[in-house]
């Protein structure tokens, strides 16, 4: 699986948490094990200008994906599709107020908006109440199995309130 976590920012972020936290998370969904993600780091200017132009929304957001092969998990009687799933865009400034906010660690946070920015690779949405309570279960699920595997308790987790 190649993942690509590439940091764009002064921010000091730990990437070698961000990469095997999306590789838990892809291999927990039955990814393709040759399937590519990247996962970038920007600065809250950078984050502005993708969301102005691909959301028509201003200001800068925590969390933006930007799929390409439109790659579904595998069903238990199914092989995985190989392709490019995509890229995940954090900003870490933006995560870090959300953090706080919440009370976990921007660290937490990042970790959850990647998660979170993976499903929505995946074809997972919020749009609808269905949608949100499977999606965000899932998220919770992924990020706390995640953490616990890696012997960290992680604080109350709850869904990033500025996720698109």
């Amino acid at each position: 699986m190649s993942i690509d976590v590439l940091n764009e920012t002064d921010v000091e972020v730990d990437l070698d948490e961000l990469y095997a936290c999306a590789r838990y998370s892809l291999d927990e969904m039955r990814v393709h094990p040759q399937a590519d993600l990247c996962i970038r780091v920007i600065d809250e200017a950078a984050m502005e200008v993708l969301h102005v132009q691909w959301m028509d929304l201003p200001g800068p957001t925590d969390v933006m994906s930007f799929p390409m092969d439109e790659l579904r998990p595998a069903r238990d009687d199914a092989e995985p599709e190989e392709g490019v799933l995509g890229d995940v865009v954090l900003c870490p400034t933006v995560a870090a107020a959300q953090a706080a906010q919440a009370g976990h660690t921007t660290q937490e946070e990042l970790l959850l908006l990647t998660v979170h920015g993976i499903l929505h690779l995946l074809g997972f949405d919020h749009a609808e109440p269905d949608e949100r309570k499977e999606m965000f279960d899932l998220q919770r699920t992924l990020l706390l199995t995640f953490l616990a595997g890696r012997g960290r308790p992680a604080a109350q987790i709850t869904p990033p309130s500025g996720t698109e």
